[in-house]
């Protein structure tokens, strides 16, 4: 009896302590496996409304530093926004623009702005806030290397510099010492985004003032009117900005330099290595590496004709691309966009379906053609004629030689009967 009563009072002992385990476990535990509280509220997913044009003269407001002026220098003026909307009226609209009866777009797309468009017609076929000013982060190294490639030998061996190796944000791996033609440059800034790269090829063209400028030149010779680049590599600086629009203007640009269209098709290359110690081109120590094009929708999607990405603080997720299907090559711009509930390459594949699902030639506005003038302003912003043209009126086809052909005539005319005239006048 004695003995049970023991046995029995152990075995309440020790289902006590496992229980007091339990509960100290369990408070200690719990809470990080337990689900949230039901009053907990979770906010569904909205894309962000741009109804309202929040970013019609300038991109959001920047979360750091990155966008002061340094001291003396003046802080840039926004863009003058033009009139009419460059590409047509409908794209002045800050809300989602379709073609009239279109389907409504695919839900879960965080980009607060977008724009489809069809790279060989220039068709815009769909968009969200198109000229909304927003910074474009590394897709303006589309700029960037469609003046390097009309600029640049890419055959020439360019020696990599420590200001090179140390340039800020991501960096393909160059290395001082290391020697590298502009060709395998451009490998590094289009596949891989290389703010060092970057560097590289703003060195030969004058350093990042004489770069930036020329890029800035560039945009506006396109009718890129919302861009204004601060860095040739796309890192946040003051008036930082572009638009939907503008940077399906500047891709489509860059898509007709053949090293352009390919090196965004490349998958994977070898990059060369750089010595350990400069001064002994021999040294092996950094040997070269394999790099891959970081734009996922290349690998995943039926058709990628390939792109390019971009991230910062200001800017968010950025990224524009192209796919063919059927002998029709659209692209996709995003602007601010975030990585749920999908990531950038995602909510670009799911756009393009829609795109691609469309009619051909359906239409919401146009991107420049390559000789079209820029519009106006308040003040002109094309260049004025030349003089010689000035107050002439516009050349109509077939109507400038039947006009000639009279003139001549007639003068024959007038010359015959003075001539007529004048001897019957000595007869007399």
């Amino acid at each position: 009896m004695k003995i049970r009563d023991s046995r029995r009072r152990a075995t309440l002992c020790l289902g006590s302590a496992l229980a007091a385990v339990a509960v100290i476990a369990g408070s200690v535990a719990a809470p990080s496996f337990a689900a949230p509280p039901p009053s907990t509220p979770t906010t569904p997913f909205t894309t962000p409304n741009t109804d309202s044009c929040p970013q019609k003269t300038r991109p959001p407001a920047p979360i750091d530093e990155s966008e002061v002026p340094a001291p003396g220098e003046p802080t840039p003026t926004a863009p003058p926004i033009p009139t009419p909307p460059v590409g047509g009226g409908q794209l002045g609209q800050c809300g989602v623009v379709l073609p009239k009866g279109a389907p409504p777009v695919p839900p879960d797309i965080s980009a607060t702005a977008w724009q489809l468009s069809d790279l060989d017609t220039g068709e815009v076929l769909a968009a969200k806030d198109p000229h909304g000013r927003y910074r474009p982060a590394s897709t303006i190294k589309v700029l960037l290397a469609t003046v390097a490639l009309r600029t640049l030998d890419l055959n020439k061996v360019v020696i990599g510099t420590e200001d090179d190796a140390n340039a800020d944000g991501t960096r393909v791996g160059i290395g001082p010492g290391g020697r590298y033609t502009n060709h395998q440059l451009m490998q590094g800034l289009i596949m891989t985004s290389g703010n060092d790269a970057a560097h590289a090829i703003a060195t030969q063209l004058g350093g990042e003032t004489a770069t930036v400028a020329k890029m800035n030149e560039l945009a506006k010779s396109l009718g890129a009117l919302d861009t204004h680049a601060a860095s040739p590599s796309g890192l946040d600086g003051p008036g930082m900005s572009t638009s939907a629009y503008d940077l399906s203007v500047l891709f489509r640009e860059a898509m007709t330099i053949p090293v352009f269209a390919e090196l965004i098709h490349t998958q994977q290359v070898d990059f060369p290595g750089y010595p350990a110690n400069p001064k002994i081109q021999d040294d092996k120590d950094h040997p070269g590496f394999p790099i891959a094009n970081d734009n996922h929708l290349l690998y995943d999607y039926d058709g990628a004709i390939g792109g390019k990405t971009g991230y910062t603080d200001d800017a968010r997720q950025t990224f524009v691309a192209a796919a063919e299907r059927d002998g029709r090559r659209l692209a996709i711009t995003l602007l601010k966009a975030d990585v749920l509930p999908l990531r950038p390459a995602n909510q670009a594949a799911r756009l393009l379906d829609y795109g691609f699902a469309l009619p051909r030639g359906t239409s919401v506005g146009r991107l420049p053609d390559p000789d079209r003038k820029q519009p106006k302003t308040g003040a002109a912003l094309a260049s004025p004629p030349p003089k010689d043209q000035e107050s002439q009126p516009p050349h109509e086809e077939g109507h400038g030689d039947n006009r000639t052909v009279w003139i001549v005539g007639g003068v024959i005319l007038v010359l015959a009967l003075l001539l007529g005239a004048r001897r019957m006048s000595r007869r007399r």
